[in-house]
């Protein structure tokens, strides 16, 4: 242990205790900014300074870092320390204008103003923007300006420059993390940041990216609609840093045709755009969030590493989530879409867990079938979620009463009570509907798969053939089916592939003994078989003039049957003097 005294109290702390624990333990207030994000790069703040004595005088040491030591006397109050506090502030002030924390400790020091006005003091004049702009980019837009203490970097003529293309590499390079780059003075054009698309737009990506963390397989791709070396010629700085000569610019896509034996559909879904039911205020107020937009603010990897905040940058006090947006709407969508349920109560159990924020669940009923599901919609229960069943009418910005000001309001019916609630939030999340993706009639069509309601694909039996296609060797795996969650998706993902498999292993393929077949010497060449087939199974034989069955293709359904003007088109089994044996044989 090691003894020390602290404002004239002593106290025994364990060796490798630096002097602001031990402060804390004594009661001692020592005011602290470190590691706070605004000091970023740094992370330290020099705030939580003290006046150490000892034989050799006094000296000024941060007691967040300055280990103690025995017989170490320590004042945090004194004239100097005070005075240095200040300093340190105002600095940070000038750095840190809009900080709400930095300005609130100066206001506990006094301090209200700055005397330190920045004017771009991060910058130390290294030329790596000038550089970049000129050898890399090759456009050369910015450059020093002046000589001596009035020396800088700036466009030519300390004027908005015409040639800079908003590139934004002069940022990426600065040692001071860009806090010396302003575009405001390179440009009168905005840089366009580039969306991460897995974010959800919510963050912002580079032009070379790894799609997502878990990306398989996990290594970079150039998007050549933003990339500066495949529109202009310039940059190509990926290249040049690259150790293993992975990056070749003149690559080009490329359509490979390979034979397969069996066929997987596994294209999943899409989520309903919220902005079609205009009442909700998706992408038109602000705090309304899509179920998407919330699962990437809640991960870590996201970009508010893991906080729910709002808009505004603050912890809300107040969420409500909608359930069925876009489903079981007669106008949208009339099918469930299983999932929502589950997961808007894993979000209110995030939100509860992360915020402690009141949470509201707005739902029409609560559908909960799967194995833990009843048990997990009870304990929210216990945590104090509250639920409400009713329909969402709207959900506004427009306050009624002095509680809504400044608040999104949600409009809502609740049918347990019997009368209309405004519920006053902070924040607003959709849980929108399961839809097939946008190009399913073209998969479809390239396929010849049936489709059922809501526009899924259509598996061959639902009970004895779950994810076989009506053709056979083509398989249906995951929420191209319906909706599903993620524990059905993978079990059905792994009997897709069994079937596939035991196709591939079964070495002969037994056809359908009912088909249907051309009569040569009948068929006019019209080819209106050909057209009419629902499974691409007739060609026609230019040689012969005449249309050919591929019978491996071919499911006996009769349509070119019915179809053929001539004739000549009949179906094995089902021929004009077997049907009229039949007849004979029911009316007998």
């Amino acid at each position: 242990m090691v003894s020390l005294t602290i404002d004239g109290k002593t106290i025994d702390v364990e060796y490798g205790t630096t002097i602001l624990q031990a402060a804390q333990k004594l009661g001692i207030w020592i005011p602290t900014l470190c590691h706070h994000k605004a000091l970023e790069p740094y992370g330290a703040c020099r705030v939580c300074l003290v006046e150490l004595s000892g034989a050799r005088g006094s000296s000024i040491e941060a007691s967040c870092v300055h280990p103690v030591a025995e017989g170490m006397a320590v004042s945090t109050e004194t004239e100097r320390v005070v005075k240095t506090r200040k300093i340190m502030l105002e600095l940070l002030l000038a750095r840190c204008p809009d900080v709400a924390a930095i300005r609130d400790l100066a206001a506990q020091l006094g301090i209200h103003e700055t005397r330190f006005p920045k004017q771009h003091e991060d910058c130390f004049l290294c030329g790596m923007c000038v550089r970049v702009c000129r050898e890399r980019m090759a456009v050369g837009a910015i450059n020093f300006l002046h000589r001596g203490v009035a020396k800088k970097v700036s466009p030519p003529y300390d004027a908005h420059s015409p040639i800079c293309i908003a590139c934004g590499a002069c940022q990426v390079v600065c040692p001071a993390h860009s806090q010396s780059v302003d575009f405001a003075r390179l440009t009168r054009h905005a840089p366009r940041p580039i969306p991460a698309e897995f974010d959800e737009g919510l963050s912002h990506r580079a032009a070379a990216y790894i799609p997502f963390a878990q990306a398989v397989p996990h290594k970079p791709v150039i998007d050549a609609e933003h990339c500066l070396r495949l529109r202009t010629g310039a940059c190509g700085a990926c290249q040049a840093f690259c150790d293993a000569g992975a990056i070749d610019f003149d690559q080009q896509d490329a359509i490979r045709e390979i034979d397969v034996g069996s066929i997987v559909v596994a294209t999943g879904f899409e989520v309903f755009d919220s902005r079609r039911i205009a009442r909700y205020g998706y992408r038109r107020l602000n705090n309304v969030i899509s179920a998407l937009d919330f699962e990437r603010i809640s991960h870590a990897s996201g970009p508010t590493s893991g906080e729910i905040l709002t808009s505004a940058g603050t912890l809300p006090e107040a969420v409500a989530i909608i359930h069925c947006v876009g489903s079981r709407d007669e106008h949208y969508h009339e099918y469930c879409s299983r999932v929502c349920c589950m997961y808007s109560l894993k979000f209110a159990h995030l939100v509860k867990e992360k915020t402690g924020a009141d949470v509201y669940n707005c739902y029409i009923d609560m559908r909960t079938p799967g194995k833990g599901y009843e048990e997990f919609y009870k304990r929210l229960l216990h945590e104090g979620v509250q639920f409400i069943r009713g329909k969402v009418a709207e959900v506004t910005d427009v306050a009624e009463t002095p509680d809504e000001d400044g608040k999104l309001v949600v409009v809502c019916e609740d049918t347990l009570l019997g009368l209309t609630r405004r519920l006053p939030v902070d924040l607003v999340i959709l849980s929108p509907a399961l839809q097939p993706g946008a190009d399913a009639d073209r998969v479809a069509r390239l396929f010849s798969l049936s489709c059922a309601q809501g526009d899924f694909f259509l598996e061959k039996h639902p009970k004895l053939a779950p994810v076989e296609a009506a053709t056979d060797g083509i398989y249906l795996a995951g929420a191209c089916q319906g909706p599903k969650d993620i524990p059905d998706s993978v079990a059905q993902g792994a009997a897709a592939a069994a079937c596939a498999m035991s196709l591939a292993d079964r070495g002969k393929y037994v056809l359908e003994p009912i088909t249907s077949e051309i009569v040569a010497e009948r068929c006019s060449a019209c080819k209106t078989c050909i057209t009419s087939c629902p499974y691409s199974a007739i060609v026609f034989d230019e040689e012969r003039n005449v249309s050919v069955i591929i019978e491996e293709l071919c499911k006996g359904c009769g349509t070119c049957v019915a179809s053929c003007p001539s004739g000549a088109a009949r179906q094995k089994g089902f021929e004009d003097v077997q049907i009229y044996a039949e007849l004979d044989g029911i009316l007998a």
